[in-house]
């Protein structure tokens, strides 16, 4: 019987099946809702209730958004306009229980300058702008690769420019701060003979005498040979939005590098290194950034030399730093680890010292493994610029509060808040977005 069927049964086929086309639930728009929304019954039942939810907030709220008026100089003549409209659509009576409300985007349109400029001249609100465009500019060779790498100098460069188009004054004032970076270095290579210590000693030295004595009088004497100046404004000028990107985006640029130094000296083998880098970040993660904000605003002044002028936007931008870099340790340090011990043997047995191993296969591991926490920590600081109100610095949060006490718009309130809650989630979520992006190009699970 078994020889019968191995000779009739062919069980090797000598033919190709035609093809077919895919089942429809295995592919385009079917196959998403199926594994995205109705994978299981509960799943079905959360899809459906948050439809129905979506649903029931846009039925609500459309006709504020939709109706909302653009153009009138205070929340009354908005509210003439909004009855006007619902008069005539109601055959010039008022219906029965007032006109439904609407959203009075008139304050922005009317307000906008404060929201973004703060109180900075009008005439020369082109120098803010440019200096916006300047930071597109000098940002996009560290965020994308691909760029070329000289332009990295113009990235160097770009907090002084930037210093001198919004602040304006003597040009030669930010010339005289960058040469402070050359004199760091001429002294750096001088010491190099004396030991390494001794050279770093002497670079960070030399430019902190430099700025003290020397800057000044460079400056003075070189406005007094070829003077080039343009109009000044005092800080207390600055505001909106624009005092967010200064104070955020500098923070974000500082806390990152202190952050590194700051996680590698606190597993330093060096006591003194090591406890003043716990200290320190045990200290500030302990206080509150309000505080240190108020300390920046009401306590540093006493310590510091009579008649000495420290500008209050520097005083933030010093304890936003401070503040950030603490955190932004202990994200490098959860880092430094995770990577296994083989690395560091790794690089021992290369013959690295210390220095070039952390440059080379220590920290490039560490910071990618850190991404998420790294871009965590800077939204949390972006956000954290708007404590700055609290000590006198009128950023969109200051501004809303002062234009709803205002006559004109005194009775306005989620327009504002509406419109400075977008700006920010804007910029969170494309800082968000570029971290993704980031860690599905460097490939963070080590695959």
């Amino acid at each position: 019987m078994s020889d019968t069927g191995a000779q009739t049964v062919a069980y090797v086929r000598d033919t190709m099946l035609p093809q077919q086309e895919p089942p429809g639930t295995q592919v385009g728009a079917v196959k998403w809702l199926r594994e995205n929304l109705f994978s299981s019954w509960f799943n079905t039942i959360l899809t459906l209730v948050s439809i129905y939810l979506i649903y029931w907030v846009v039925m609500h709220l459309q006709h504020w958004f939709l109706g909302g008026i653009w153009n009138a100089g205070s929340l009354t003549e908005c509210r003439e306009i909004r009855d006007a409209a619902a008069m005539a659509a109601n055959g010039g009576v008022l219906p029965e229980g007032g006109a439904r409300d609407v959203a009075c985007f008139a304050v922005l349109t009317d307000r906008w300058q404060q929201l973004v400029y703060g109180f900075y001249p009008s005439e020369i609100y082109w120098r803010a702008n440019l200096a916006a465009v300047l930071l597109l500019v000098a940002i996009s060779p560290v965020l994308f690769d691909k760029l070329p790498r000289k332009m990295l100098i113009f990235t160097a460069l770009y907090p002084f420019v930037m210093f001198w188009l919004v602040w304006g004054g003597s040009v030669w004032l930010p010339i005289a701060a960058i040469l402070g970076f050359f004199v760091g270095a001429i002294a750096y290579r001088l010491l190099a003979g004396a030991g390494s210590l001794a050279a770093i000693i002497g670079a960070i030295v030399a430019p902190v005498l430099w700025w003290l004595f020397a800057a000044g009088p460079f400056e003075t004497a070189m406005e007094s040979i070829l003077p080039f100046t343009i109009q000044q404004v005092a800080s207390k000028d600055i505001g909106g939005f624009m005092i967010s990107l200064i104070i955020g985006f500098t923070g974000i640029a500082l806390s990152l590098p202190l952050g590194i130094l700051l996680a590698l000296g606190r597993q330093s083998d060096l006591l003194i290194v090591k406890s003043l880098c716990v200290g320190f970040i045990e200290f500030i993660r302990g206080v509150p950034l309000i505080t240190l904000l108020f300390t920046a605003s009401l306590l540093l002044n006493y310590f510091l030399p009579p008649g000495t002028n420290f500008d209050i936007i520097l005083r933030v931008i010093i304890m936003v730093t401070a503040f950030a870099s603490a955190y932004m340790a202990e994200v490098i340090r959860g880092g430094l680890a995770a990577l296994p011990t083989g690395q560091y043997e790794a690089a021992d047995a290369l013959g690295l010292d210390y220095w070039q191993a952390q440059q080379l296969i220590i920290m490039p591991q560490a910071l990618k493994i850190s991404i998420p926490g790294i871009v965590n920590t800077f939204i949390g600081l972006f956000k954290d610029t708007t404590l700055v109100v609290f000590i006198g610095i009128f950023d969109m949060l200051g501004f809303t509060n002062a234009i709803r006490a205002s006559t004109d718009w005194n009775g306005i309130y989620w327009e504002l808040f509406i419109f400075v809650g977008l700006v920010f989630w804007v910029c969170c979520f494309s800082m968000s977005r570029y971290s993704q992006w980031l860690e599905r190009k460097l490939q963070t699970g080590h695959r």
